[in-house]
């Protein structure tokens, strides 16, 4: 079972993928244009909008095994115009291991542009199969053009440097528009040079200060999302839920503290 298992992760492409945790994937799985601590798992650039240091944990569990889960741990000091930030990520069951940890660098440039930097060590390890690892890199910028409209882009791993564990390169065009404060809007488009062509959008809805209702979808594949995120004081709960045609639902929950 196990190895069939294997057999499906690599058949519908789901290896090699950073958790953007639950406010991210709520919304389309996008949002590089956003920012937030999770901004470390799609443009670091994001991480600058931290004003106090921030942890956030999360699991994701994927329904299609019980054994098959995601654990991420999200780590943002700034200081400042600038702020570093830290992730590890793991992936799998016991089987198939898929393990990252990356570091980011990203500083503002006036109230406008915010630029990015970051390195990222992945391994992939797999019964009987031995293991494999590799040093990706990543880069991304975010430019506010008005108060309610925000570009982005995101490039990772320019070199196209790739062995068993490493990322494809990746490059993503992203926009944000805040109608209010309480109402805004993602849309990003991704392009990873071995598969085809994605974009996904979403929504974020601040009903009250402390609670947010979220959604989106993704067109390629196709996948609807939908989730919430609550606020107190210094923590802060999310909660998200994807559903692909084939795979089925992958809910995950995080929690993050405000140092």
């Amino acid at each position: 079972m196990k190895y069939f298992l294997i057999l499906f992760i690599l058949s519908f492409k789901i290896y090699g993928q950073k958790n953007p945790g639950p406010r991210f994937v709520s919304m389309g799985s996008g949002g590089i244009a956003m920012q937030d601590v999770w901004a470390m798992q799609q443009n670091p650039a994001g991480i600058t909008g931290m004003k106090r240091p921030v942890l956030a944990l999360a699991f994701q569990r994927h329904l299609l095994d019980p054994d098959l889960s995601t654990q991420s741990a999200v780590f943002v000091f700034p200081h400042r115009r600038s702020a570093f930030g830290f992730s590890l990520e793991r992936y799998g069951f016991d089987a198939y291991k898929e393990q990252q940890a990356g570091i980011s660098y990203a500083m503002g440039f006036g109230h406008s542009l915010k630029l990015a930097i970051g390195v990222r060590y992945s391994q992939l390890s797999i019964v009987q199969y031995g293991s494999s690892n590799s040093f990706d890199v990543e880069a991304g910028f975010q430019f506010r053009i008005t108060e309610k409209f925000t570009v982005a882009s995101h490039l990772a791993n320019p070199g196209g440097m790739r062995s068993g564990a490493g990322m494809p390169v990746r490059l993503s065009f992203g926009v944000l528009y805040t109608f209010t404060d309480r109402l805004v809007m993602i849309t990003d488009v991704r392009k990873s040079f071995d598969y085809a062509l994605d974009v996904m959008t979403g929504l974020e809805y601040k009903i009250v200060d402390w609670f947010s209702l979220r959604g989106g979808v993704s067109a390629n594949p196709f996948k609807q999302y939908a989730g919430f995120g609550l606020e107190y004081r210094k923590v802060s709960i999310e909660g998200a839920v994807s559903s692909h045609i084939t795979l089925g639902y992958t809910p995950q929950i995080s929690l993050g503290y405000e140092f």
